[in-house]
């Protein structure tokens, strides 16, 4: 098993912290480490840092050097330019040249987990010796995502709708008939055995729903959210790139083969391999891979249940201080008489107050405030799309 971090994405919904030269993922936004750091230290005690790799863009590079120095150099893929999760995916099955059985797992950078430990036991039961990702439920080579248990209709999530009438498992889900059973002491040297989880043929991807929808879904059995965290074998992801979306994993290995592309020791160096790169379809590996092959019977779920948030918004940062009891380390310079279910965030460098407010987000930079009701912190994103059409990339 190896680990790929994508360290990507804007953050648009938690401006004006998140910003293009520091985005999500960089930020410590619950307690005093970043969201990458705390993705790393999950899956180091798991694999090890010679097994993990990071797909980035190349100007956020020294972020990653700077937050997880364990790491070597040259698991550092940078990107020219972000071009969404399925040319990174593909760039990291290409150009990371390991076993084409071994296990890839794919996780985001910027999810929250409560439970590390129950997050590295579900890991081991999709990845580990014996897990999903090697065969089950009548796949022999399948691609695994991990769904979180949901416990509540929320319209911010996609969601994972499971097959009913293909039985599921409790556990690992055993292996595809016919396939060599897991040798007992090649289980106990495994470094964390496959562990009990809920596994099911996935049927669909829903994408993010209206109310009345997602409590639709919530009543389902088996539904889940869809966390964007994926297990499979190297050569099965590149066997369904190859099928679904063989454009993009041809234009993903004509910028690798561009001249020059690794003369400074990185994977997409010099102007060519940069220009190739542009060009190569800004697609999610869900719409690319993941829906289709869903629809082709190729796609397990494995159901994870450790406290994941996505930290999508500042509301969800306030949640998740509230449940976490975490000391607020951007909070700066704050005071507030009478104000309740508020977060404030002074890093601007100078005082914020506040009185009497209820439900109220308060994110004081620089350069930068932002006052919301935190009912309305989803829509924090439009106040970033009209700085864009305006211009004002200063603030962005």
């Amino acid at each position: 098993m190896y680990v790929v971090i994508l360290a990507g994405g804007g953050g648009t919904r938690l401006w004006p912290l998140s910003r293009q030269d520091r985005p999500k993922p960089f930020l410590p936004l619950v307690g005093p480490e970043t969201l990458f750091q705390r993705t790393v230290a999950r899956v180091r005690e798991l694999v090890g840092p010679e097994r993990i790799y990071v797909v980035v863009e190349r100007r956020h590079v020294p972020h990653v050097l700077a937050q997880a120095p364990e790491l070597p150099p040259d698991h550092v893929i940078a990107e020219p330019g972000g071009r969404n999760t399925a040319p990174a995916i593909a760039l990291a099955a290409l150009a990371v040249d390991r076993p084409l059985g071994e296990v890839l797992v794919v996780l985001p950078a910027d999810a929250w987990i409560a439970d590390d430990e129950a997050f590295r036991e579900a890991l081991g039961a999709v990845a580990g010796e014996g897990g999903l990702a090697e065969g089950a439920l009548g796949i022999e080579t399948p691609l695994v995502t991990l769904g979180v248990r949901p416990d509540r209709p929320e319209t911010g999530y996609g969601y994972l709708v499971p097959r009913l009438d293909v039985p599921g498992a409790a556990g690992t889900a055993g292996r595809v008939a016919g396939s060599a059973p897991v040798p007992a002491a090649a289980a106990a040297a495994a470094p964390n055995p496959a562990a009990p989880v809920p596994a099911h043929v996935l049927e669909a991807f829903v994408e993010k729903p209206d109310a009345v929808r997602a409590a639709e879904l919530l009543a389902m059995p088996g539904i889940a959210w869809n966390a964007g965290m994926f297990a499979w074998r190297r050569r099965a992801i590149l066997g369904a790139l190859e099928r679904f979306a063989p454009d993009v994993l041809e234009a993903v290995r004509l910028a690798l083969s561009a001249p020059g592309a690794r003369d400074e020791g990185g994977w997409l160096d010099g102007q060519e391999a940069a220009r190739r790169y542009a060009a190569v379809r800004a697609v999610s590996i869900d719409y690319a891979v993941m829906e289709p092959a869903a629809g082709a019977g190729l796609v397990l779920m494995g159901t994870l249940d450790a406290g994941w948030s996505d930290v999508g918004s500042w509301r969800a940062v306030a949640d998740l201080q509230r449940a976490a009891a975490a000391d607020d380390a951007q909070a700066g310079t704050a005071i507030d008489v009478g104000s309740h279910d508020i977060l404030v965030r002074a890093s601007g460098g100078r005082l914020v107050a506040t009185i009497g407010l209820s439900d109220t987000i308060v994110i004081d930079t620089p350069d930068a405030v932002l006052v919301c009701a935190a009912d309305r912190a989803q829509d924090v994103r439009a106040i970033v799309e009209r700085l864009r059409e305006a211009g004002e990339t200063k603030h962005l």
